[in-house]
């Protein structure tokens, strides 16, 4: 089993986001995980971090799966960094994902 460090990111915070980019809402599987995908490289492009962090699907040691923005990895064909990275490489990441979830919590 490979482990990640990065952040958890909710399908719905990557969906809105997409939305909120111009994309239409998805119709198919295909279009939601486009969605996601554009969603994602948005706020990874706004953090910073779109050259030093990776977006993998990942399944919890409980079995729940979420979408991860990971900084590094111990799967060597990642291409990450097999240390936790400083905490100045994911502070804007945190700080985005935090307000946006902040800002969509009812």
């Amino acid at each position: 089993m490979f482990k990640y460090c990065g952040y958890l990111v909710r399908n719905e915070l990557l969906l809105q986001r997409a939305i909120e980019m111009g994309h239409a809402p998805p119709e198919t599987a295909e279009d939601q995980r486009d969605n996601i995908l554009q969603g994602a490289l948005n706020i990874m492009g706004h953090a910073g971090v779109l050259c030093s962090a990776r977006f993998r699907r990942v399944k919890t040691p409980k079995g729940h799966k979420f979408w991860c923005i990971a900084f590094s990895s111990n799967d060597p064909c990642d291409r990450l960094p097999a240390t936790a990275p400083s905490e100045e490489e994911y502070k804007a990441l945190k700080e985005l994902i935090s307000t946006e979830a902040n800002l969509r919590s009812p």
